[in-house]
């Protein structure tokens, strides 16, 4: 028996150990303090009979004063001997939960290894995510990572599909837009994208 929960600060060592053990994408101590001083509702594990943590999800909110309000996940993971019982969607549904009802999230974000298809099979056809865009070369090892959104209400989807329609035209207007998003972007901006991923663990 799993009880998915909200994580506690006493719960943070167990967190990162389950990190550990589990994705090769690793935080520092501190890391999880910041998450759950700054968005404590947000966090939440998966406990088992014998008060063990066998998974956790890791989340904030995004503080871009120019975006709709919407949350990212951080990291989420699952222990090997607890995959398939569905425990990572629980994990990810209170969450989700916790962004639309406490911060009023407009939609929520991730990113996930374009190779890991277990953990994008569960996003997209259990938890309703949909690809936005492709990060070039987004982890350490240079692989490329989808970003994925997931939109709380169907209003708010059609509201950011018209954004999206006013700024294509606006860059067709101004004549920018030319060449690929990984030649837009400096090696800066990626190296901050690394420090915020989000890791993706298949249910």
């Amino acid at each position: 028996m799993v009880c998915i929960r909200p994580a506690t600060i006493d719960d943070l060592l167990q967190m990162q150990r389950c990190n550990l053990l589990c994705l090769p994408e690793n935080y520092q101590l501190k890391y999880y303090f910041y998450h759950i001083l700054s968005w404590p509702q947000l966090l939440h594990v998966a406990e088992d009979y014998n008060g063990k943590i066998v998974g956790y999800v890791l989340a904030k909110m995004e503080e871009e004063a120019a975006d709709p309000v919407h949350g990212h996940i951080t990291s989420l993971a699952v222990a090997r001997t607890h995959r398939k019982m569905g425990i990572a969607a629980k994990l990810m549904s209170a969450t989700h939960k916790a962004m639309e009802e406490v911060f009023g999230a407009e939609y929520v974000s991730l990113h996930v290894r374009v190779s890991n298809k277990g953990a994008i099979h569960l996003y997209t056809e259990t938890l309703g995510y949909q690809i936005q865009d492709v990060e070039a070369k987004y982890y350490a090892n240079g692989e490329d990572a989808y970003e994925m959104r997931k939109y709380f209400n169907a209003a708010a989807a059609a509201a950011a599909k018209r954004r999206g329609k006013g700024r294509a035209a606006a860059v067709s207007d101004s004549g920018a837009g030319s060449g690929s998003k990984a030649e837009q972007q400096p090696a800066a901006a990626a190296a901050e994208a690394e420090s915020s991923k989000a890791v993706a663990v298949s249910s």
